[in-house]
Parts: C-alpha cells; structure tokens; sequence
C-alpha cells in the first residue's frame, strides 16, 4: 500500500482522494470483537496497489490481468476507426450547435429576446418537424433521461433534418426581416413543416420514428482522446 500511495503522490495526484483507511469491528467469538483496519479504493487506487503488490499471489496475479486487459480493449477503442454513420454524427453535430448559435442572433435580432420566448421559438420549429411534438415530448419519445440533450441523441439523417430547419429559419428571418416574437415563431414552425413536407415526398422515414443512438459524447470523447494520442506521438 506504500509503493502504492507514493506512486500516486509521485504521479501529482492527491492520495487521499483515492485511499481512504477505515476501522471496522469483527467477531472474533463469543461476542468479541476486534478492531481491523480496511482500506478503501478508487478504481485509479486499484490499479496502483495491484501493479505495486506481489505477483506470485494468485489474487494479484488475476488482479493484474484484468487491468492488462481493459488497458488494451481502451487501446483497441482508440485504434478503431469511426464508421461513416459515426463521423456523419460528429460533423453534423458540430454544425448544429454552430448553426443554433446563429439561429439564436437572428432570433433575437427579430425580437426574441428573453430565454423563456426563445424556448418557445425553439419549440416552434420543433413542432413543425416533428409533426406537432414539443422538445418535452420528443424528449419523452426517445426514452431520454432529464439531463440528455435531444440533439446528442440523434442519427445523422435526424441530425441533417434538424440542421437544414436551422439554416433555412435563419436565412428566411434574415432575408425576409421578420420582425416580432410570433411572427420569428411562426417563420420557425412553417420552415419546420416544409422540411417534414419535404421528407414525406421523398418517400423518407419521419424524424420522430428514427432510432435513438447513444449519445455521441462517447464519440467526441473518444475523438479526443485519438487526437491527444496523436499529438503525444508528435511531441515525443
């Protein structure tokens, strides 16, 4: 347990947010106890004490494959190239949230200013999408808990939708200088329902009927994490 605070005091980690000593009492017979002391570990803490212990114990020997191997199944993760689907899901998602930015200053420009209007602005456009459904409800749908976002929940078709009701709102607040909250609503929605339109026509599946992906914060984690691996190959 030594080698193994000092390893993670040495590494500039704090110990004592991964080691923690406790006492307990056991029986020891005929209603005796005895005080032991017990130690308590993160995960991180773990792994320093099973790579510092004794390899020749069976306990430790297990232990120590089983860290050897989550190390490499989190190598082989970053090894492994996105699929298309996944790289879809990144790009689009970073041209949404790029593209709500700038939806949001035209919304604003045309008088939605509180946040509580531009919920409304937002549902607007919602609703006409996915044909009447509320953010709440599309929430709801898609069996989201309360703190996941919609938007990271969504394919790449569902995404590209959503982006082309975003650019097209904006353009058309521009261009036409919609003024006033409900009328910058209404712009919202009707751009919403022509995109739904246009789906329905070209024989597409509804946005509302897409299957729900798990959130790509794993996939911008990992792209992170593939990136920062990269970088350290450079600098070494």
């Amino acid at each position: 347990m030594r080698k193994a605070w000092t390893a993670c005091y040495k590494s500039g980690q704090d110990p004592n947010h991964h080691f923690v000593k406790i006492t307990e009492k056991i029986q020891i017979g005929k209603g005796a106890e005895r005080e032991v002391d017990t130690w308590l570990m993160s995960r991180y803490g773990c792994y320093l004490a099973v790579q510092n212990a004794d390899p020749s114990k069976t306990i430790v020997a297990q232990a120590q494959t089983y860290f050897a191997i989550q190390i490499r199944r989190a190598e082989k993760l970053l090894e492994t190239p996105f699929t298309e689907e996944e790289e879809k899901r990144l790009l689009l998602r970073g041209e949404m949230k790029k593209h709500n930015s700038r939806l949001a200053s035209a919304a604003k420009d045309a008088g939605v200013i509180a946040n509580k209007d531009y919920g409304v602005f937002q549902n607007a456009g919602y609703k006409g999408l996915y044909g009447g459904l509320e953010q709440d409800e599309i929430h709801k749908r898609k069996g989201l808990k309360e703190d996941q976002r919609i938007l990271d929940h969504m394919g790449s078709t569902e995404l590209a939708a959503n982006l082309f009701r975003a650019t097209q709102t904006e353009d058309k607040l521009r261009r036409d200088n919609v003024q006033g909250k409900s009328n910058a609503n209404r712009t919202h929605y009707e751009v919403g329902k022509k995109v739904r339109e246009t789906i329905k026509e070209l024989g597409g599946t509804m946005p509302e009927d897409l299957p729900t992906p798990e959130s790509i914060k794993r996939l911008e984690s990992k792209k992170k994490r593939i990136e920062s691996k990269k970088d350290s190959s450079k600098n070494s």
